[in-house]
């Protein structure tokens, strides 16, 4: 990720300062999936973040169709949804180039797109599996120490909450996030009435997930 820095910060001028803004997305898939639920998730994470963590981050979050080649302009990219997710030739081959070139894919599950995502994953990288991630990994201390591992924000089944990773030679390129509901927890606090403390889990693994893929 630290060769793609100067190429992917954009400049914005503030009187005589200059501010580098990074840039997020919001993968666009193809299936029929609602790949645009939670539209406020990343905007507050985005803003928890440059409050907490000392980012910059755009709050003006993009949205990259999983074939669009700009994808290479996002050293983050978040995907999630409910229901099916298919890529096509086109799309498996730009984020293969994508994830291959320093690129960090989170996958939220919103509950329901697992049966759906993994046959895609695989298909994706053939060879590679998702591994369960344990609670020592980096990713839940980067800047917020979660020492239990993934934290769950909505209980849906009640089954526990896993962090998968996808590994390529040794780095983490995609992680997924599953039976947390993470998404649901960076939304605006009307849409799901979470209590504080729960939305405040949350965006601190959010900010997490963001501080690894910034500097991983």
């Amino acid at each position: 990720m630290k060769l793609w820095l100067c190429s992917l910060l954009t400049l914005l001028f503030t009187g005589s300062h200059v501010l580098c803004a990074q840039r997020i997305a919001v993968l666009q898939y193809e299936g029929g999936g609602d790949w645009y639920a939670n539209p406020t998730s990343l905007p507050n994470l985005a803003q928890f973040c440059n409050t907490s963590i000392h980012t910059a981050i755009d709050p003006n979050i993009a949205t990259i169709k999983a074939t669009d080649p700009a994808i290479m302009q996002y050293p983050f990219v978040h995907m999630t949804g409910h229901g099916n997710v298919y890529f096509s030739e086109d799309a498996l081959r730009n984020l293969r180039d994508y994830l291959n070139s320093g690129g960090f894919l989170h996958i939220d599950d919103n509950y329901g797109i697992d049966e759906y995502l993994r046959p895609q994953l695989k298909k994706l990288y053939p060879q590679e599996e998702l591994i369960e991630l344990p609670a020592n990994h980096p990713v839940f201390s980067s800047a917020f120490a979660f020492p239990q591992g993934l934290p769950k924000i909505h209980e849906h089944d009640g089954l526990r909450p896993q962090a998968f990773g996808l590994f390529k030679e040794g780095r983490l390129i995609i992680l997924y996030t599953k039976e947390s509901d993470l998404g649901d927890g960076w939304e605006s606090p009307a849409v799901h009435n979470d209590p504080p403390e729960v939305r405040e889990k949350a965006l601190k693994m959010g900010a997490n997930i963001i501080k690894y893929a910034f500097e991983n």
